[in-house]
């Protein structure tokens, strides 16, 4: 199966968290947070949406960081992925 989102809405992927810190201390999984950082797997058309024209700012495979609790999880063929609109997204993350 394939997610095809409307109007702005954003299908993404997150990205996977580590497991230590940059100092070298282990955490435990129960005390990480999701990442907000997360990838594109596919992106809706923008139009017009709620009245006012949305240009698509985002495309398949940018790499994004979004709001803490935006979003709509779901779960597809054993795969996570969150539903966000554009607003949602935060920032690109550019290499």
């Amino acid at each position: 199966m394939k997610l095809a989102p409307l109007g702005d809405r954003v299908v993404l992927k997150q990205l996977a968290a580590e497991e230590t810190t940059k100092s070298g201390i282990v955490l435990p999984g129960q005390n990480k947070e999701k990442p907000q950082q997360a990838e594109v797997i596919a992106a809706g058309p923008g139009g017009v949406v709620d009245g006012k024209e949305v240009k698509m700012e985002v495309k398949v495979g940018d790499q994004v960081i979004y709001s803490k609790y935006s979003g709509t999880e779901v779960k597809l063929d054993e795969e996570e992925y969150i539903i966000v609109r554009q607003s949602d997204i935060l920032a690109i993350i550019e290499n």
